[in-house]
């Protein structure tokens, strides 16, 4: 016999005495809060105390409120608290600033108001019932109340409504301990429910590799929708139905081919969209939290890296609004798994017969020392990977330059590129300056693929002012309104002149940005290509003293500290006449351009492409492991922090190079990494300045006048795969899965 039966009987006969004296008396206690069973008689019986103006309390996250107008300040009274806030604020919002904080299930604050869930229920004086604070905007001398018996009753109503067909799946949901209706029912819902009818179920959808789907769990919140309409610019999702057979999912059968799904797992408030490869792996308690940088590409986004014990579980966005807001690319969020398959562990020796044996590092380094000696100072060649940081291409370069040589470079930093000037390579406006930009003009550049981040920021900007955006390049998808105006330099030519049609916008233009990609280094026409351009700059007034609209979009994490740093390609033909090559983390270098006789020395984490054409194998950390110095596309400097131990028995990159230099005879004069950035301090100072951005100190008026003809070989994509771009992408499982599902035309 259940204590639930015992229990009725033991109550049964005194509600019986109960009604037998009184036919009109109810008893049934449903709230948990005696004073909030009658809200509105507790109300009226307690006198209203006399108005009394409380000193400010701290805004809630520390927020702060920027009066671009004084006058446009109103206040308004929360609790008590008076507080300004400028016109157009909600209510949500300024009881945010007042230090209260309002649930909320719908609003977030980087997407449009919709007023489905309405937990943020607040009384406002003189209304006739509670106003939903998300949608009501602040008025001048209001009077909000978040803490009275009306507006707490009014919210424990709806936590019931949206409990009543939510499934107890909590001991096996993914989102449990970081749940949003966990927190908040807690905080403000009821005890107990009145509803027990049959919950209703919803059949899950398919979205992809990335996003797993319970939609049972789903309260119809809209985010997700209101996300990858706004923010990803795909119409993917959408709400169907109505009444209770309302359900969220795509209005045909389809995948969410957005590079940017995987932001729908964070703000979803419930368990009803989570990680799939994170499925049942780990809870959120169990997990160290370690902040850093992503190296995927050039923008250098803010994540979490979340590890336990040795393995890096998840990775999710960092807020940042000059970088990445809160968002990340599908890449940086799912390229984890690559961090732990295809490791180099030990260091390896080619045999006679061609294969590697294990060897210690004093054996590995001293066959590297011998045959460094043997060959001429100009034959020696050194090349930085992708995901290099500026400590190790510092030391890489001094270690070349001792031994004679100035054969050394980093990807993506084609022959002859002009590093002189700053401004040549970086982008000049911002990430953030973007959204100031009325125009946009796009040149071998297809951002969606090379920088997610930075075509995130361009299309809310084409959508919060219309701005126009022309593209010359290769035919290409884009999730916004966007002219095609050409494949070549020779539309380039025709804007030069002032004989494009789009040439009219630009001069309209209050602030024109000219956006030119990275990709376009790796052609022998580049210099006439970059003079095209900055003529069509000066031509639309896109440099200006308060305005400076031409940028270059970078590819790679490494690429903008090794231009400052001087790493550059001085000679087409130096791999080809090479006799000893050192790449460090280097996969993408054309290795049937490397003799056959040639010593190849391969410094990396993974086992990729330029492995099988390395005489020696000596194994470095990846970028979750070590403390190094990363500048991005837009000149800003940061560092990333070891997360998870080193994988057996690699070293940090620098280390390696520095411990050579030493058996090699050329001893490099530090040997901590406080010593070799203060060697970079004598080179690119800007380097040191960590979490500052630099800005380009010249324009393009100091640029001597170029005598090169373009060709008019049309641009060529820069990026052929988005989720396999570098060694730890090619490596991971769930990049390999996206390429076959999502890339499939």
């Amino acid at each position: 016999m259940g204590l639930g039966i015992l229990a009725s009987r033991t109550i049964r006969p005194a509600s019986r005495l109960l009604q037998s004296q009184s036919s009109n008396f109810f008893l049934r206690t449903i709230v948990s809060k005696p004073e909030l069973q009658s809200p509105e008689s507790a109300a009226v019986s307690e006198p209203e105390p006399p108005t009394q103006i409380l000193p400010p309390r701290n805004p809630i996250g520390g927020a702060r409120v920027h009066f671009s107008n004084p006058e446009d300040a109103i206040e308004v009274f929360v609790d008590g608290y008076a507080v300004k806030v400028p016109k157009g604020f909600t209510v949500l919002q300024a009881c945010e600033v007042a230090g209260v904080d309002i649930p909320r299930f719908c609003y977030h604050s980087r997407l449009s108001i919709a007023g489905n869930c309405r937990m943020c229920l607040v009384e406002v004086e003189k209304s006739p019932k509670p106003v939903a604070s998300c949608a009501m905007p602040a008025l001048p001398g209001m009077k909000i109340k978040t803490d009275t018996p009306i507006a707490k009753k009014a919210r424990e109503g709806v936590m019931e409504f949206l409990l009543m067909n939510h499934p107890l799946d909590c001991p096996i949901c993914d989102q449990g301990g970081e749940c949003d209706l966990q927190d908040q029912s807690m905080a403000f819902g009821s005890d107990r429910g009145r509803f027990t009818e049959m919950k209703r179920s919803v059949v899950d959808k398919n979205l992809g590799p990335l996003v797993k789907t319970v939609m049972t769990r789903c309260i119809q919140c809209t985010r997700c929708v209101r996300f990858a309409s706004e923010v990803a610019g795909v119409q993917d999702l959408g709400m169907l139905g109505r009444g209770s057979g309302e359900e969220i999912g795509t209005y045909v059968e389809k995948l969410m081919t957005s590079e940017l799904s995987g932001n729908v797992i964070d703000i979803c408030p419930v368990g009803a969209l989570t990680s799939k490869p994170f499925a049942f792996k780990a809870r959120n308690w169990e997990l160290k939290a370690t902040e850093t940088i992503d190296v995927s590409d050039a923008v250098g986004s803010n994540i979490r890296v979340d590890s336990r014990g040795p393995e890096v579980m998840r990775i999710i966005p960092r807020l940042n609004e000059d970088i990445n807001e809160e968002w990340i690319s599908d890449k940086t969020r799912f390229c984890y798994d690559g961090l732990k398959r295809q490791r180099l562990s030990d260091p390896m020796i080619r045999d006679s017969d061609g294969r590697f044996k294990a060897v210690s590092w004093r054996d590995a380094l001293a066959v590297v020392g011998d045959v460094i000696h043997q060959v001429k100072p100009e034959e020696i060649v050194g090349v930085a990977g992708q995901l290099s940081d500026a400590e190790s291409m510092m030391v890489l370069k001094d270690f070349v330059n001792r031994m004679g040589s100035d054969n050394v470079w980093c990807e993506g930093t084609a022959v002859g590129v002009d590093a002189d000037l700053r401004y040549s390579y970086l982008m000049n406006t911002s990430i953030s300056g973007l959204e100031n930009a009325d125009i946009f003009l796009l040149v071998g550049t297809q951002p969606r693929v090379e920088a997610a981040m930075v075509n995130a920021r361009i299309c809310k900007t084409v959508r919060a002012s219309n701005a126009k955006v022309g593209y010359v390049g290769p035919p290409a998808e884009f999730n916004y309104d966007c002219k095609h105006l050409g494949t070549g330099p020779d539309t380039l030519k025709e804007i030069a002149a002032g004989r494009h049609p789009f040439c009219t916008a630009l001069k309209n233009a209050k602030n024109p940005a000219i956006i030119v990609g990275a990709g376009l280094f790796n052609r022998t026409d580049k210099n006439a290509i970059l003079s095209s351009v900055e003529s069509i700059a000066q031509a639309n007034n896109v440099v200006r003293p308060d305005w400076n609209g031409l940028n270059f979009l970078l590819l790679y994490a490494a690429q903008a500290a090794a231009l400052d740093l001087g790493l550059i390609q001085q000679s087409a033909k130096a791999l080809e006449s090479a006799k000893f090559v050192y790449l460090m983390g280097a996969d993408d270098v054309d290795v049937d351009k490397i003799p056959k006789d040639a010593f190849v020395v391969y410094q990396g984490h993974h086992g990729d492409k330029a492995v099988y054409r390395a005489n020696v194998i000596l194994p470095a950390s990846a970028f979750t492991e070590k403390e190094g110095t990363y500048e991005n596309t837009e000149g800003f400097t940061q560092q990333t922090v070891p997360a998870v131990p080193t994988v057996g028995d690699a070293r940090d990159d620098w280390k390696i190079v520095r411990a050579l230099s030493e058996i090699s005879g050329v001893k490099l004069p530090y040997n901590s990494i406080e010593g070799v950035r203060s060697r970079i301090k004598n080179v690119a100072p800007n380097l040191v300045n960590t979490d500052e951005r630099e800005p380009a100190a010249f324009g393009p008026t100091l640029k001597p006048e170029c005598k090169e003809t373009m060709s008019t070989t049309p641009f060529q994509p820069a990026v052929e795969n988005f989720y396999m771009t570098n060694s730890i992408t090619r490596a991971s499982k769930i990049m390999a899965q996206c390429s076959a599902v999502l890339l499939k035309k």
